[in-house]
C-alpha cells in the first residue's frame, strides 16, 4: 500500500519512509546540528542523523537523543557514529493530534537477523514486484528489500526482462 506522504517530496526521514510500516536497521554516519524549516515555516537548529544506507536524514529529538544514550551507554553523540539502531513507528501525542513518529527501538538489533520485510504472493506489493521486473529492472533490488521465499524467486525470475 501507498502511503500519501511517499508523493511528495520531504527532506527528511519519517515513519512514511518505513517498508511496509516495518522497522529498519540503519548505520550512524554523523550527526550533526543544522538549520531544519519546519511545516510552517519556521526555522530551528536541530540534531539530524545522516546514514550509511541510502535513506534519507533523520532529525533527531530528544526522546530519541535519550534512547540513543541509553542504548550506545553515552551522551556524546561524535560516540554513536558506525553504530547501529533499529527505528520503527510508534504512534504518538503531537500537534494536537495521534501521528505516526519515528522511534528509536529500546534493543540494539541483532547482527545478521534478516529484517526485511516479507511479501505476501497475490499483494499489492507482489504486482508491483511484478511490474517492476517486466519494465527490465533486477529481481535482486527486490530481494534486497524484501525476504522471499524460494518458491516466490522462482516466479519472479519469470518476469525478468533478459
Amino acid at each position: 500500500m501507498t502511503h500519501w506522504k511517499t508523493q511528495f517530496n520531504y527532506k527528511w526521514l519519517g515513519a512514511y519512509c518505513l517498508p511496509d510500516g516495518k522497522d529498519i536497521i540503519l548505520t550512524i554516519k554523523e550527526m550533526k546540528r543544522e538549520e531544519v524549516v519546519g511545516t510552517s515555516g519556521k526555522k530551528e537548529l536541530l540534531l539530524v542523523a545522516y546514514f550509511h544506507e541510502a535513506v534519507k536524514p533523520m532529525v533527531v529529538n530528544k526522546t530519541n537523543c535519550k534512547a540513543l544514550e541509553k542504548l550506545f551507554k553515552t551522551p556524546i553523540i561524535e560516540d554513536w557514529s558506525g553504530k547501529q539502531m533499529q527505528v520503527g513507528a510508534s504512534r504518538v501525542d503531537a500537534f494536537g493530534d495521534k501521528v505516526d513518529a519515528l522511534r528509536v527501538r529500546p534493543f540494539l538489533p541483532k547482527v545478521g537477523e534478516d529484517v526485511r520485510p516479507t511479501i505476501e504472493t497475490g499483494s499489492a506489493v507482489w504486482n508491483s514486484s511484478i511490474d517492476y521486473l517486466k519494465s527490465g529492472n533486477d529481481l535482486n533490488a527486490i530481494m534486497r528489500k524484501y525476504k522471499l521465499t524460494k518458491e516466490q524467486i522462482k516466479t519472479l525470475q519469470q518476469y525478468e526482462v533478459k
